[in-house]
């Protein structure tokens, strides 16, 4: 599990696989209490998340991320530095 996410924090990790969620500051881990699924989900600082999954259809990983912003233009802006980053981190990955 990575402790940051390009600028961000990593608060907690879900595995739906495993069921559980790990707060990663305490250690505390609980069950999602939802289906078993092949997915990761980040709970980030600001309100931010990534979610990672394998596509049903294709031989490929799938991400997905969310950010809130004080307007739909700061909203914009910081939605495309963590596409940036996460796909540096892909990248870095490789």
């Amino acid at each position: 599990t990575p402790s940051k996410i390009g600028k961000y924090d990593v608060l907690s990790a879900r595995d739906y696989k495993a069921d559980t969620i790990t707060n990663l500051a305490t250690g505390e881990v609980t069950s999602t209490g939802l289906p078993n699924s092949n997915v990761l989900y980040y709970d980030m600082s600001d309100s931010a998340w990534l979610c990672v999954r394998p596509s049903g259809t294709e031989p490929k990983v799938k991400f997905y991320y969310g950010i809130k912003g004080e307007s739909l233009e700061d909203a914009d802006a910081k939605s495309e530095k963590l596409g940036k980053e996460v796909v540096y981190m892909i990248y870095e990955m490789v």
